[in-house]
């Protein structure tokens, strides 16, 4: 963050100072205090099992110079009403403030599916253009959007932002926080249903990061999504199309598969010199595609041109974890874990993936579990995942967990039954039937919603050991 004194702090806040005036805040904004260092703001946030003002002591003990509060502490601090809204206004000062003073560039990201992954390429592709910030894993709501505001400084060129919404408004509160120069809307689908309450609720709520753009900022939609290329209207400058239709700005031409699962394309931008530039991602799965044009767009949009965008993409990697990360075991088991998060569009592109990985010579085994947050329609979700999965011809589907418990309906009913699909209770059952089932060559898809807690399974299956 940039150097703010206390006062400047308590102004930006609206907040009471509890401190000298000139204490200087030189380090980060942390609201976890083992994280604190010299100079650092500790935000002493309240939670629903922790209460940061406990740990108020831990963090001035570490460096922190300044605590953001709710009430007094034993420590310099500026008090507030509401530390959270709080947090949000002082982002929104630091944002403005180096607005001002320099060329920078914000980019927000939004959809149903594909928000992390397309902020990771988009982060790629950047960063060898100027010092550029990226959240870090899924920092996209009301706490990690200006926590990531507040990373950037004087020296940052590029500031990427995830937003995630789960209901009306949500995204206008973080535009407000941060109005991007360049807004980027992925898909309309069926994430958060049961909070939004219909798919025509999730596309307004989405429109609002087109709504919330700066004067003249662009609109950058998916052309392939009709629902996405409706927000244009929302749009209060120019709006620029992703796709793969022959109308889009920025599209995919000659798409091809590899057998790991990995697309390639030429890349074609509208109105530049009549040349395509061939990109092969090393990312699994056809669905990036789509994200990967999101990011070319959004790249270019801000200055890079489609040969230098075409090239990071053929270099970038998966970040995040849990995101169709492939692991190639010492048994010959290749492991794809797409554990993070689950809808019925994700599952869908995650089924395919694993089908063509395998493709005839090698055991394809899907093991799933609940897509959370789907409303009344989850039944139905998960029956349909189900019999995807055997017109897709996975030769052994594992699913977990009584509220996946549609999938295995849905497959049973298509037509799969006896040893070709199986139904455990729990992560710890699935571990020990596979131990015992997995064989060398098989590829094998872990995939669910974050928090049916089958993440667990990938690490294990994967080899990993993460917090």
């Amino acid at each position: 963050m940039i150097e703010l004194t206390a006062a400047e702090v308590a102004a930006a806040t609206g907040g009471r100072l509890a401190a000298d005036p000139d204490v200087r805040v030189t380090g980060s904004v942390v609201i976890d205090s083992r994280l604190a260092g010299p100079g650092a703001l500790f935000v002493a946030l309240p939670g629903e099992h922790v209460d940061g003002h406990d740990y108020v002591p831990v963090a001035v003990g570490n460096g922190a110079a300044l605590v953001l509060a709710a009430r007094d502490v034993d420590a310099p601090a500026v008090v507030v009403e509401d530390v959270q809204t709080a947090l949000g206004a002082l982002a929104r000062e630091v944002l403005r403030r180096l607005r001002a003073a320099g060329d920078l560039k914000v980019v927000g990201i939004t959809g149903s599916v594909g928000k992390t992954t397309t902020k990771d390429l988009l982060g790629q592709l950047l960063t060898p253009h100027g010092q550029t910030v990226v959240p870090r894993g899924s920092f996209n709501n009301e706490i990690g959007l200006p926590l990531t505001v507040l990373e950037a400084d004087a020296s940052t060129r590029f500031l990427v932002l995830e937003m995630g919404a789960s209901g009306i408004g949500h995204l206008t509160y973080l535009t407000q926080i941060a109005p991007p120069d360049v807004s980027v809307v992925l898909a309309v689908g069926s994430a958060h249903l049961g909070e939004f309450g219909g798919i025509e609720a999730v596309a307004t709520a989405k429109a609002e990061i087109v709504a919330g753009l700066v004067p003249g900022g662009t609109a950058v939609l998916n052309a392939d999504d009709l629902r996405v290329v409706a927000m244009a209207e929302a749009a209060p400058g120019p709006v620029v199309t992703f796709g793969t239709i022959p109308t889009a700005d920025v599209r995919a031409e000659n798409i091809g598969m590899d057998r790991s699962g990995c697309a390639s394309f030429d890349l074609r931008v509208r109105g530049a010199e009549p040349v395509t530039h061939p990109v092969q991602l090393r990312l699994v799965g056809e669905h990036h595609i789509s994200n990967a044009l999101a990011a070319a767009a959004a790249a270019i949009q801000v200055g890079l041109d489609a040969a230098a965008v075409a090239a990071g993409l053929a270099g970038a990697t998966a970040i995040s974890p849990h995101r169709m990360a492939v692991t190639q075991r010492p048994d010959g088991v290749t492991v794809i874990d797409d554990s993070y998060n689950a809808n019925p569009d994700s599952m869908r592109a995650a089924l395919k993936a694993l089908a063509v990985m395998a493709g005839r010579e090698r055991r394809s085994v899907a093991v799933l579990g609940e897509m959370l947050e789907l409303g009344p329609d989850s039944r139905a979700a998960h029956d349909e995942i189900g019999r995807l999965v055997v017109r897709l011809n996975i030769k052994l589907l594992v699913v977990v967990g009584d509220g996946a418990g549609g999938i295995h309906d849905g497959a049973t009913q298509e037509g799969s039954w006896g040893d070709e699909t199986r139904f455990v209770p729990d992560v710890e059952t699935a571990s020990a039937l596979l131990r015992d089932e997995l064989l060398p060559g098989d590829v094998v898809l872990v995939k669910s919603s974050n928090g049916s807690g089958l993440w667990r399974l990938g690490d294990e299956l994967s080899g990993e050991v993460r917090a």
